[in-house]
């Protein structure tokens, strides 16, 4: 091995991804970078599992050629195992082997069409046309598919390298992005979070706003860790924004992951792709604060609002809380979601719906997260869970007590000491601090929800969490801010003032009786001269 040869095999992962950010300067604008980026990461992970289940056809089938020959060029020998079928020039191999090409470009994008027209569930979602438009060299691209050819499994062997990999450039590029770039990607612990409290073990998750997917990989991942079937969780969602919507689909497809968002990107409000449907689940992180969401005289009437006030176009937070609660299962749904701070106290048109989603029993629990957290916001945020059936009941293995009429407050500003930081700039190396949820920190949170659920060991926490009742929410005019109800201690009133003044004056009288001291032995070391003491 040479010397060359030997420092590629020791690059992290790190680096890698690093390098193909690197390459992308050329490229103006975020949205560019990433699609670029991930696209070619999609071709390499759909052309490594083409290859890995041709080699399985091969290995069962190679006493049989006639019928081999047969099944390596049928696209259902592929499909039917969550593996896209590709033709030779949309293979990896080939991309790679042409990436010196003047027209690689042109080849990249032959290979997405080509790959989207063989293969049913990625209608509409691979990138059309597009590598050929970027202002990105030979050079570079060549550099860059150079880099991507380096993430293998094997060098890495991972147990979810591919969604790694995804998640790393999602969270790149919404780091360095604007408000609007950052839309679409929540933490991943935030993520975790929601999936630990809300259980979606089997049944339909839904997100009404999907962006690149992330709340749909995380449930996935759960069912996975906690030994569930994955097989008996259904994938639907919608999302507004076209790019992102074929990100979530790439996103989902690479993974395996089978779902339902829609024949095309849409607003949520106004082309509801999922009308009348009831879901179990719901795992959301809608736009903050959205203006201008419906015009002033449509949706008036409706059906989502059935019993509420009609939600003011000036801020869709009221709006989302709605159209969720309207696609809950009645009997057993159960949704988790975060908004901005401001729809906890919100008065007016949006303070009547949040008395009346009280008044129905709709709100199981508010947890108020950290600063810090987002990429494209420092503000705190909250997670709401809303839940059709707080009746007493078991539930994956744990006695839950009626619950009806009471909400559970928490506040989590003080878990804040697990920072991580982020690169916002690989030219300037600029860096931004995120708090970060560790898998520990969420065992903890979930520990305090199903506590109050089940009544074990559970106990209100001054400044972290107090269980109220219907009573005490109505003496405080419906507020949901946590303030209202968790006790908070003034830490000035446990000073002793008079103890801690003679503390400091005993203190003081040490310092100066040192420096008298001092002053003394240079007076005598000099001969008195110029330190004479009074």
């Amino acid at each position: 091995m040479t010397k060359k040869e030997k420092k590629v095999a020791e690059l992290s992962l790190e680096t890698i991804l690093w390098n193909c950010r690197n390459e992308l300067r050329g490229i103006g604008g975020t949205d560019n970078k990433r699609d670029a980026v991930i696209g070619l990461v999609f071709l390499k992970f759909a052309g490594d599992k083409f290859i890995k289940r041709r080699a399985e056809l091969e290995k069962t089938y190679g006493d049989k050629p006639d019928l081999l020959k047969i099944l390596l060029d049928k696209p259902s020998s592929y499909l039917s195992e969550n593996v896209f079928y590709l033709n030779e020039t949309s293979r990896w191999e080939y991309i790679v082997r042409n990436a010196n090409a003047e027209n690689i470009a042109v080849i990249v994008d032959k290979a997405m069409e080509d790959i989207e027209n063989a293969n049913e569930p990625l209608e509409g979602a691979l990138p059309q046309k597009f590598y050929v438009s970027p202002s990105l060299s030979v050079h570079n691209f060549k550099g860059l598919i150079d880099e991507v050819n380096k993430i293998d499994e094997k060098r890495f062997p991972e147990d979810d390298l591919i969604g790694r990999v995804y998640e790393y450039f999602l969270q790149a590029y919404a780091v360095a992005g604007d408000k609007e770039d950052g839309e679409f990607y929540t933490p991943p612990c935030a993520v975790k979070l929601i999936a630990e409290l809300i259980e979606p073990y089997s049944g339909i998750v839904y997100d009404p706003c999907c962006g690149s997917g992330g709340m749909f990989v995380q449930s996935m991942k759960f069912v996975n860790e906690h030994n569930g079937n994955k097989m008996n969780v259904s994938i639907i969602g919608q999302e507004k924004t076209a790019i992102t919507w074929r990100l979530a689909k790439m996103n989902l497809a690479i993974r395996g992951i089978a779902h339902n968002l829609g024949e095309n990107s849409g607003s949520t409000f106004t082309d509801d792709m999922h009308k009348d449907k009831k879901v179990d689940f719901i795992m959301a992180n809608p736009p903050f604060n959205l203006k201008k969401w419906r015009s002033e005289d449509k949706l008036k009437t409706d059906s989502r609002w059935a019993g509420y006030a009609v939600p003011p176009v000036a801020n869709a937070n009221y709006a989302w809380i709605l159209h969720m609660l309207s696609k809950l299962n009645t009997q057993t749904g159960i949704a988790g979601f975060l908004l901005a701070n401001g729809a906890l106290n919100a008065d007016g048109v949006e303070y009547q719906i949040r008395k009346q989603l009280l008044e129905n029993d709709k709100i199981e629990a508010i947890i108020v997260l950290p600063r810090d957290m987002f990429y494209t916001t420092d503000i705190s945020v909250t997670l709401w869970i809303m839940n059709n059936n707080k009746k007493a009941r078991e539930l994956n293995g744990r006695n839950l007590r009626n619950r009806e009429n009471e909400v559970l407050f928490v506040d989590l500003r003080r878990y804040d000491s697990n920072v991580v930081e982020y690169v916002v700039d690989t030219v300037k190396k600029a860096k931004k601090r995120k708090v970060v949820f560790s898998d520990e920190q969420i065992q903890q949170i979930k520990k305090i929800y199903t506590s109050w659920q089940t009544g074990i060991d559970y106990e209100n926490v001054p400044e972290l969490c107090y269980g109220a009742d219907l009573e005490e929410i109505r003496k405080q005019n419906y507020s949901l801010a946590p303030s209202k109800y968790i006790e908070f201690i003034d830490h000035d009133l446990e000073i002793d003032y008079n103890s801690e003044m003679k503390r400091i004056q005993a203190e003081m009288r040490e310092i100066l009786a040192l420096e008298k001291q001092s002053q003394k032995s240079l007076s005598e070391a000099f001969g008195g001269i110029g330190y004479g003491i009074d």
